[in-house]
This record gives C-alpha cells, structure tokens and sequence, in this order.
C-alpha cells in the first residue's frame, strides 16, 4: 500500500525525484518461511485489498492500497533506498 501524499523536503529534480513522501506497508514472514506460504499469504492480502470496502476506508485516510509480489516490492524498497541514500549523502545527513 502507497499514500500520494506530497510534501515539500530535501529531494528535488537535481536527484532525481520530485516532492513527494511514499509510505509503505508490508507484511513481513520469518526468513526461510516456505514459498507456497509466502504466495498464499500474498494471495489473500491481494484479495482483500481489492475489495471496495476496504479501498473506500483506506482513501479516507489518504491512502492508495496495491499488491506486490515480494520480488516487485523488494525491487521498488532497494530502489528508494539507493534514491534517498544519494539525498542523505548530497545533504550531508548525520544521525543524531
């Protein structure tokens, strides 16, 4: 599930994004957790996240609900990671 919400931050066209914030939900199995569980439990979730209803409740709250398998949601997590990696290190972001 992804929200559109928009804000304006650090990230600008020079890295390579616009001023958008992205929030992510995720269910998560233990390491090893068999395949057939892992596609039954995406199955479901992608069942349940179709349903009008639950489409409707999740709008109200601003959000934008989607299914993924795990291959495409990895692939998009290492992609954001690598792209706000890039506006840490061009700000010169430290942990505090």
């Amino acid at each position: 599930m992804s929200s559109g919400t928009k804000s304006r931050g650090l990230c600008t066209a020079e890295f390579g994004c616009g001023p958008a914030k992205l929030e992510y939900g995720s269910a998560r199995a233990r390491l090893g957790r068999e395949s057939h569980a892992i596609d039954k439990l995406n199955r479901e979730i992608g069942a349940a996240l179709a349903d009008p209803h639950l489409k409707a409740r999740i709008a109200d709250f601003g959000g934008t609900p989607g299914a993924q398998s795990p291959a495409e949601f990895g692939k998009l997590i290492g992609d954001e990671t690598e792209k706000w990696s890039k506006v840490i290190r061009a700000a010169n972001i430290k942990q505090g």
